[in-house]
């Protein structure tokens, strides 16, 4: 059996699908239709969209019998992950890749796989929509392409669900994605009785940048935090544009002393990028810290403090200009 090989821009790729909100979702109608319509369409047993995970092949909806995961090291999707086109294997005891896998070997012994590589729209193939079945078939031409059209369809899925968690203008998770990722990431924080501290940041004075030098520097001043934010903090640390000049970061396995040091780290990378001096206007924020108490805190309560000391430090700051 031939494990799958390693993409070359892994790193990258898990990033973009960790970002995409995808692995959050616990079901979708549009891709439950999509598995329906696959499965009907070319008489197999079981059709799957699936995602690629570092260790693991995770069902995202099955038409027919499928695990709600496999490892990745016998799944034939992350095969099928590693160039652009499709993977179609006709019969797989004939193939070296396969013959020997569990899959094939063993229960359930699958002997045709169609898969076609899912990509977000940056590019990074994520996963795949495939079609299984427990005897040798021939796939034609006319086959591929509405496997094509079919897997044009899921990425456009795909990226309708990234798109409603994700600030169009920074990239960054918005507040609907932050509402859908902050209760699952306490659960493992919970879970893994690790601290998790929440950062809740302004923008200063960005009205008068809007109000002075039009929308336009606005927005560039807003993807310019949001640039500042992805190179100061770890890819583990959830980054938030709220809406206006609000931004939050959630800071994982971190306590309120360590996320002090890494906004610290923050405003020294703001500060030295004001003194490159590339635009009329300069950065300048207010922060507050609040570390979750996995005992006596609720969500919105955590919230509530963090805004608290960052409208504290605002105050402070307006009182001392």
């Amino acid at each position: 059996m031939k494990a799958p090989a390693t993409p070359e821009n892994e790193i990258d790729r898990l990033h973009a699908l960790r970002e995409s909100g995808l692995l959050e979702i616990d079901s979708s109608p549009a891709f439950d239709r999509l598995t329906r319509l696959a499965k009907r369409f070319f008489q197999v047993p079981l059709a799957m969209v699936n995602l690629i995970d570092e260790h693991t092949l995770i069902v995202k909806s099955a038409d027919g019998q499928a695990p709600d995961s496999v490892p990745r090291n016998i799944s034939f999707c992350g095969h099928t992950i590693l160039t652009e086109a499709p993977l179609i294997v006709g019969d797989m005891l004939q193939d070296d890749r396969f013959a020997d896998n569990p899959l094939v070997a063993g229960e359930p012994r699958v002997r045709f796989y169609a898969g076609f590589p899912l990509r977000l729209r940056n590019g990074a193939s994520v996963g795949s929509l495939c079609l299984i079945d427990y005897a040798p078939r021939e796939f034609s031409a006319a086959d591929l392409a509405v496997l094509g059209d079919l897997g044009a369809l899921a990425e456009d899925e795909f990226a309708a669900i990234s798109a409603a968690t994700t600030d169009e203008l920074t990239g960054l998770f918005n507040r609907r994605g932050f509402n859908q990722l902050v209760r699952f990431t306490l659960s493992i924080a919970r879970r893994r009785a690790e601290p998790l501290t929440l950062g809740w940041l302004d923008l200063d004075r960005f009205k008068e940048i809007n109000d002075r030098y039009g929308h336009e520097e606005g927005d560039k001043a807003l993807k310019t935090m949001a640039q500042l934010m992805r190179a100061s903090f770890r890819e583990a640390d959830l980054l938030v544009r709220f809406g206006g000049d609000e931004f939050a970061v959630l800071f994982a396995d971190t306590d309120e002393k360590g996320a002090w040091i890494a906004m610290q780290y923050l405003a020294e990378q703001v500060e030295n990028y004001n003194a490159r001096k590339l635009h009329p206007w300069s950065l300048l924020f207010s922060w507050g810290l609040s570390e979750f108490d996995h005992n006596g805190n609720d969500l919105q309560q955590w919230l509530k403090d963090a805004d608290e000391k960052m409208y504290a430090m605002k105050q402070q700051r307006q009182r001392a200009r």
